[in-house]
């Protein structure tokens, strides 16, 4: 079997490429040709895999149609899963044109999968964040749509002409919406990954203060390693649908910060302070989704709890603050992070 992922780099990117080469698979994927792309999470992959025909890169982007169609002509894959897309949230206001081209990107791959000589399936990282997020109800699959942000547009649009072409062409388009999902492997400049890295430098005594936003928005937050698995389960499934992969639990930001600082004993409150300016100009305060779909015909289960979630990020980032403080000992490297200590 062959798998082509796009955004092969991200968080999920890399737990998918481990998942599906596990499984046998042929994983082929592309990177940005860009002087700051970053490989540094599937260095390992790349690494074990290196001269094997198991893991294969190629710079493609979302915003160029041909060199996507040829890459699907060259390796016909069994299975595309489209991840890439610029994913934060806060950075789609300052570049909301480029965001929402990337939701085109989806279009170009149809069209290459409509026009391909064999059957293709295809799956869409659709988002949560499609919802809006103005009420505290349960969302699953029939919820309306009300996006909030240039980001939740894009994913709408692509979410939308997936289910066209669904529809209209009787290709397998999978759609799953996945609600937030974290791991060592996030980005840090989204909020969970921002906390946790402060913690891990507070804790190593190389930061003083860590400054959020928004401490009382309201989170469905689960494992990227258990979410990589109901993509492929959705694909598996006899045929293309919509899905939601939730815990069916929300917490809070400030849940979130105060049990990252417990982990290493200390109170949040002394070195947690917030401004206007991380908080987005259309707040979406309350996100809880039901995945009672894909637990009954995927057999998924979230198995990662989010006390847990939260021990695993910390604990790896106490240990990259141990080597970064190394480092700064050595003058090797200079603080980049909010607030160092001197």
């Amino acid at each position: 079997m062959k798998a082509l992922i796009t955004g092969i780099t991200g968080q999920d990117g890399y737990y998918l490429s481990k998942f599906l080469i596990e499984k046998g698979y042929e994983v082929h994927g592309t990177i940005r040709r860009s002087s700051t792309f970053n490989t540094s999470r599937i260095d390992s992959l790349m690494a074990k895999y290196d001269g094997t025909g198991k893991l294969n890169l190629y710079y493609s982007d979302l915003l160029d149609s041909s060199s996507l169609s040829n890459l699907v002509s060259l390796i016909q894959p069994d299975e595309i899963y489209n991840l890439a897309a610029q994913s934060h949230v806060a950075v789609s206001f300052k570049n909301p044109l480029y965001t929402t081209n990337t939701g085109l990107g989806a279009l170009t791959l149809l069209e290459a999968v409509k026009n391909a000589d064999k059957d293709i399936k295809f799956y869409q990282a659709s988002s949560s964040e499609m919802f809006g997020g103005k009420s505290e109800q349960i969302l699953n699959e029939d919820s309306i749509l009300d996006p909030k942000s240039p980001y939740a547009a894009s994913k709408v649009l692509a979410h939308n002409l997936n289910k066209i072409y669904r529809e209209s062409y009787g290709l397998f388009c999978v759609n799953g919406i996945l609600f937030n999902h974290e791991s060592p492997h996030r980005g840090e400049t989204f909020v969970t990954r921002k906390v946790t890295r402060a913690v891990g430098r507070i804790h190593n005594d190389i930061q003083n203060t860590l400054t959020l936003g928004n401490l009382d928005a309201f989170r469905d937050w689960g494992f990227a390693g258990d979410y990589v698995e109901g993509m492929w389960l959705m694909m598996q499934h006899h045929e293309p649908d919509d899905w939601v992969l939730a815990t069916g639990e929300t917490h809070s930001v400030k849940e979130f910060v105060s049990k990252a600082f417990q982990s290493v004993n200390l109170e949040w409150e002394d070195y947690v302070k917030t401004s206007d300016k991380f908080y987005r100009p259309n707040e979406v305060n309350h996100l809880l989704g039901d995945s009672s779909k894909a637990q009954e015909k995927l057999n998924w289960t979230p198995k990662v709890s989010f006390d847990n979630l939260v021990e695993m990020m910390v604990e790896n980032d106490i240990k990259l603050a141990k080597q970064e403080k190394v480092l700064l000992s050595e003058g090797l490297i200079s603080p980049t992070w909010e607030s160092p200590k001197s």
